[in-house]
């Protein structure tokens, strides 16, 4: 499943009985391309790219990158949970990432590239805090730095962000953003 920007773009609230996960693992295009092409179609309605959890109003891409705004690049899935789990969505982000790095991923440094995750609901941060118990301990030996937060303001990020690496076959695409091989959670 593929989205055009202006798809995309219409898609700003969440339609009923779809849920929000939103993820912070580093750039954000590399995020978003992942979702999109290993969950489109299979129960996942909408990827958008954007920053959360800082606390500057209306922050730009440009603030964001200079580490003073406090936000993570981010991506907010808009999900149907009858055909994809919650659990699944955040099982593939320990995989998709490095989560042992604190504000980096790869060459891509600062606090805006930290790992986290930012829950909607109460169910979704026990949800979370199980998964990041049991990848620390059977995946990652200990090493996990992962924020797990309240999700607070999202804010997207600026249009030409969207759908990036779909419009930019050849844009950067940050070598920590791959699926790692492990075994199923236990």
């Amino acid at each position: 499943m593929r989205f055009t920007p202006d798809q995309a773009a219409q898609l700003s609230s969440v339609p009923d009985g779809a849920q929000k996960a939103t993820i912070a693992a580093g750039c954000f295009w590399g995020i978003e391309h992942q979702y999109r092409k290993d969950f489109g179609g299979k129960g996942l309605l909408d990827a958008r790219v954007g920053y959360i959890g800082g606390d500057t109003k209306d922050p730009t891409y440009r603030a964001v990158c200079s580490g003073r705004t406090g936000h993570a690049e981010a991506c907010q899935l808009v999900f149907d949970p009858s055909k994809l789990s919650y659990r699944t969505l955040i099982e593939y982000f320990y995989k998709m990432h490095d989560p042992t790095t604190p504000d980096r991923q790869g060459p891509d440094t600062g606090s805006q590239y930290r790992s986290g995750i930012f829950y909607h609901s109460d169910e979704q941060k026990r949800e979370a805090e199980d998964i990041t118990a049991k990848a620390n301990a059977q995946w990652w030996k200990g090493g996990i730095v992962t924020e797990i937060l309240p999700a607070g303001e999202w804010y997207d990020a600026e249009k030409y962000h969207q759908l990036y690496l779909d419009n930019n076959p050849s844009g950067y695409e940050c070598p920590s953003h791959y699926v790692r091989g492990f075994p199923d959670l236990q």
